[in-house]
């Protein structure tokens, strides 16, 4: 029997149908309520359901749903900013690390414990190979800084997260946190669908949603053949 996966979709995703006509399934858990939908061994989980943003996001619900379930491997998408211009849009970066410092969620608020979090070099070694059919920049390295949201950065902190990391988002550390606290292999494809604010003009919401359009196609591929072998 395959190990249960998920894929946990964003802004990049809402427009995709290759999830279409899974079962969905409404879990409640005592962090709250989440629907996921589940084919086989796979799961999907759209962070942004009924149009959260992201700060909102009940992170805690869904992984604990996702490990009540069974599941022992995360691939989580995002969508992101690049903070330098040698990092195309469109295009694909997985990252091999992150920086979330501020509003770190967790697991274990009456006990001590510590986790390391990670993502998992055999998870992104995999993703790898199926991004060698794709004809869009695909960055196998990078840091992802995530933003407490849900406003935009500003220029001047734009400058300063481009001396430490590649692409900025909301959402990535927080799964990636939760997840390691669950024992649960993770690894993230970044969708790159802006420039950050400041690095080759002004952003709004709608160069998000038109950049994520343009990297869709790519990342349905990439998804499809993942499944396929993982």
């Amino acid at each position: 029997m395959k190990q249960k996966i998920c894929i946990i979709g964003g802004t990049s995703l809402m427009e995709s149908k290759i999830f279409a006509g899974w079962a969905k399934i409404a879990v409640k858990n005592k962090y709250g309520r989440v629907n996921i939908y589940q084919k086989g061994s796979v799961i999907f989980v759209q962070r942004h359901e009924g149009n959260v943003p992201p700060h909102k996001i009940n992170y805690r619900a869904y992984i604990q749903a996702l490990a009540d379930r069974g599941v022992k491997k995360i691939i989580s998408v995002n969508s992101v900013g690049s903070l330098k211009k040698s990092i195309k849009v469109p295009g694909l970066l997985l990252p091999h690390d992150f920086i979330s410092p501020w509003h770190i969620p967790t697991f274990f608020n009456n006990e001590i414990k510590h986790v390391r979090p990670q993502f998992s070099e055999r998870l992104r070694n995999v993703i790898i190979k199926c991004c060698r059919r794709l004809k869009t920049p695909i960055y196998e390295r990078g840091i992802y800084w995530q933003a407490i949201g849900p406003r935009f950065e500003t220029p001047a902190e734009i400058k300063m997260l481009a001396r430490f990391a590649d692409v900025v988002g909301m959402t990535l550390g927080s799964e990636a946190t939760l997840a390691s606290e669950k024992g649960i292999e993770f690894a993230a494809i970044c969708s790159i669908d802006n420039y950050a604010n400041g690095v080759a003009g002004e952003v709004n919401y709608e160069q998000v949603k038109a950049g994520a359009k343009k990297n869709l196609a790519n990342l349905e591929i990439l998804l499809k053949d993942f499944l396929t072998i993982i």
